[in-house]
């Protein structure tokens, strides 16, 4: 079985789930999507610097694309988006 280091990387299974599944249940929506949101930012930042900068595009993609269906999904009235604490 090969690796997939942006889609599905072994090293972030624990049993069953995947760290990203045990994180989101230890966070707010609000929290989530957040933690998501700086993924993308990180991976966008170092691209050019880790040596894989591919890879590391992939993988701010796929952050983007999981906010953009996480945030669809929750399809709720965060209070970042009334300006609340802005």
């Amino acid at each position: 079985m090969t690796n997939d280091n942006v889609n599905s990387p072994a090293h972030y299974n624990v049993g069953n789930l995947e760290t990203i599944q045990l994180l989101e249940e230890s966070m707010s929506k609000r929290e989530f999507l957040g933690y998501l949101k700086g993924n993308v930012i990180k991976y966008l930042a170092r691209y050019e610097y880790k040596g894989k900068p591919m890879e590391d595009l992939d993988k701010a993609l796929w952050y983007l694309e999981y906010l953009s269906r996480k945030r669809k999904e929750y399809d709720v009235d965060l209070e970042f988006e009334k300006g609340v604490g802005m």
